[in-house]
């Protein structure tokens, strides 16, 4: 058979395989086992899965229940099962590694322990090392000097099970299945080739358990690498930011697009979680070759594994797997929507970004838009060290829920948009740019009123009583003023603030507005703030509302919204958080 014929048969099996595999990923979980092992050839199609795929199809069905996949699971994919799940950090997680040694040894035994032998001596022997205490019998010795709990099968080495920490019901739960598998282990070890056993067994004393565990971390680092998931000091470069100029003074990626002739499984899993009108997902639906859009998808899968490895998150579920290709989703809009404005276009944004993602690696668009979002941190981090606010040692608390919530998600390492439950979460990645423009707005006003702030020059005494804010503090003082009072930042007194309240509520209200709305504050009040304000800060009226006046509206709105259906007589200092009044 020609070469030519042979690739060609090659192609048409791989896309008779992805096609079976699409089908049973699209099966409810209670279908997928029986659809998988109804197609004939089972090892074949299972092999054929990506590694990843096939672990969240194992954790879909349900690890007992998906013995028979384990069975047919080639020894790369249970390698990667082992890497993806023993370990935590850079340490062997030994109930873990237990757990599933126990249901590889229930699937194959034979086949487990042909693998173990020749390919994980090393770690098999660390594992025994951690896991039971062997002594050799010389010929003049009594087997009871060992203590009890010892057995044998030749009459020469000396096992005995250790013990281990038990301190809860599932731990003992635990510990009693991991002294149930190591028997069961170590019988049927001895049955496949009891030298081996006893050689295995020997050299586990010998060995430096330390230097193994090391030298399997780095074997496993270099494998999960090759799908994105790097050790941490490695994969953090995901959120090193990256300007525009700099992607695109890189190598495009053409040589790799251009090799279309890939056999290698396309995972499933991540792009089949893309969702929402966004627009990454908007580009990829633009290309049109199905290989390049297969790379795509291997490139997506790797970037959003690297991110997991960044944010040390051990992804064995469907939901947390979203989270992160969210995420992933998001920044890569995010910047490709920062490349297209540069372009100039904005009514072709999808067709510019198709050809981004064709032309430059995923990562590097994703550190663009990622780049977005720690630039609103740093100018927050910034503008803290030499504020008004920072200087007079106030708390967050002082900016108000709304600015406090923006400013606690920028200070953090990194950075989260304040959402404020709108999407039922109290913070969330940032996921387009109008989440960084609406950010960005609240941001420029924070810096703003300190501004402004610093210009009153109030002394802010630190053992102020009672919950103090911008708001409150800006108000009471002009208050005070209308007043006569004295320019302290004292409370004023419940019965003077009642004749302000209803000078502020002065205005008759315009015959088209409905009563329920409630009363509104006069063009007049607002005019004697803003006079106010320029003769304490010395800005001309112009300046402040230029700089300040959406801000300023949105206050008296809120004022209105808050008092404006009250009676004077109906006030209650304890129920004012507006104005600071005397209890």
């Amino acid at each position: 058979m020609k070469k030519n014929d042979e690739k060609k048969l090659l192609l048409e099996r791989s896309q008779q395989l992805l096609k079976a595999r699409s089908e049973i990923l699209s099966l409810p979980p209670e279908k997928q086992l029986d659809r998988l092992l109804e197609h004939p050839q089972p090892a074949a199609l299972v092999h054929s899965f990506p590694e990843e795929d096939l672990l969240f199809l194992i954790h879909d069905i349900g690890l007992q229940d998906s013995l028979p996949i384990l069975s047919l699971a080639s020894d790369k994919q249970k390698e990667f099962f082992l890497d993806m799940e023993t370990w935590e950090k850079d340490r062997v997680d030994t109930d873990a590694l237990t757990k599933w040694l126990d249901l590889m040894l229930q699937a194959d035994p034979k086949r487990l322990i042909k693998w173990l032998i020749e390919e994980k001596s090393e770690f098999l022997e660390f594992y025994f090392r951690n896991n039971i205490d062997i002594r050799i019998r010389e010929h003049d010795q009594d087997p009871s000097d060992f203590g009890d709990g010892y057995f044998t099968q030749d009459d020469t080495v000396y096992i005995k099970i250790l013990d281990a920490s038990v301190q809860t019901e599932e731990q003992e739960v635990s510990e009693k299945e991991r002294k149930e598998f190591l028997t069961k282990f170590l019988n049927q070890l001895s049955l496949y080739d009891f030298q081996t056993y006893r050689n295995l067994l020997i050299e586990s004393t010998a060995i430096i358990a330390t230097e193994i565990e090391e030298e399997n971390y780095r074997l496993r680092n270099v494998r999960l690498s090759e799908k994105g998931f790097l050790p941490f000091d490695e994969a953090i470069g995901i959120y090193q930011p990256i300007k525009t100029n700099d992607l695109k003074a890189k190598y495009p990626k053409t040589k790799w697009l251009l090799d279309k002739t890939t056999l290698l499984p396309v995972p499933m899993y991540h792009a089949g979680m893309l969702e929402g009108d966004n627009l990454f997902t908007r580009a990829l639906l633009q290309v049109k070759d199905d290989a390049i859009l297969q790379r795509l998808q291997v490139e997506f899968a790797n970037l959003s594994n690297q991110i997991a490895s960044a944010d040390q998150k051990k992804i064995t579920s469907k939901e947390e797997l979203q989270k992160i290709v969210k995420k992933s989703c998001g920044y890569l809009s995010m910047g490709l929507e920062k490349l297209a404005l540069e372009e100039g276009s904005d009514r072709n944004k999808e067709i510019i970004s198709t050809m981004f993602i064709q032309r430059y690696p995923l990562a590097d668009i994703f550190r663009v838009g990622f780049g977005l979002a720690m630039s609103l941190k740093w100018q927050a981090d910034k503008w803290m060290k030499s504020s008004w606010f920072s200087k007079e040692g106030l708390t967050l608390s002082f900016w108000g829920e709304e600015w406090l919530g923006v400013l606690g998600g920028l200070f953090i390492k990194k950075p989260l948009f304040f959402d404020n439950y709108k999407t039922d979460q109290l913070y969330r990645e940032f996921s387009s740019i109008k989440d960084i423009k609406e950010t960005e707005t609240t941001l420029n006003e924070i810096f703003e009123v300190d501004d402004l702030l610093s210009l009153i020059k109030i002394k802010i005494d630190t053992t102020f009583e009672g919950f103090l804010s911008f708001k409150n503090l800006v108000l009471t003082l002009w208050v005070r003023d209308c007043l006569g009072n004295s320019d302290e930042l004292l409370p004023v007194k419940l019965a003077d603030f009642t004749n302000f309240f209803e000078y502020l509520f002065s205005e008759k209200p315009a015959e088209t507005q409905d009563e329920e709305e409630g009363r509104k504050i006069g063009k007049s009040v607002k005019e004697s703030f803003l006079n106010w304000l320029s003769k304490k800060t010395g800005l001309p009226h112009h300046k402040i509302s230029q700089k300040l006046g959406q801000t300023l509206e949105n206050l008296f709105t809120e004022i209105e919204k808050e008092y404006g259906n009250i009676s004077s007589k109906d006030l209650d200092p304890r129920y004012v958080y507006h104005f600071l009044l005397e209890e």
